[in-house]
């Protein structure tokens, strides 16, 4: 299978995709639409929209989702079974105050 997550550095719903990314033991590749430009255009440019996080699991965009909606469509699909272990950061749970404030300082639209 092949993952690409396209995720804030700090942000509650990347933390949250990344969490189910871990509980499945799934190899991804983390693109980091804040501190690269093109990541971002990338993402814009294959989702259709500007919201993040999106995961693209073999060619299916999966746009603006949290954890819990990339573990929903992966079971749904059977593409990963069920486990019991329990995600190491919060699955559904947007960002803090303090992460947007510093989100806000440094992030950079192209669009």
């Amino acid at each position: 299978m092949k993952i690409i997550a396209y995720l804030k550095p700090t942000c509650g719903w990347s933390m949250g995709v990344r969490a189910i990314m871990k509980k499945y033991n799934l190899s991804y590749e983390d693109r980091d639409i804040i501190n690269q430009p093109e990541q971002y255009a990338e993402m814009v440019e294959k989702s259709g929209q500007a919201l993040s996080p999106c995961v693209e699991v073999d060619g299916v965009m999966l746009a603006d989702v949290s954890g819990e909606e990339v573990e929903n469509y992966l079971l749904s699909n059977e593409l990963v079974k069920t486990n019991n272990e329990i995600p190491d950061a919060p699955i559904d749970a947007p960002c803090t105050d303090e992460e947007h404030e510093a989100m806000r300082t440094k992030t950079i639209r192209f669009f």
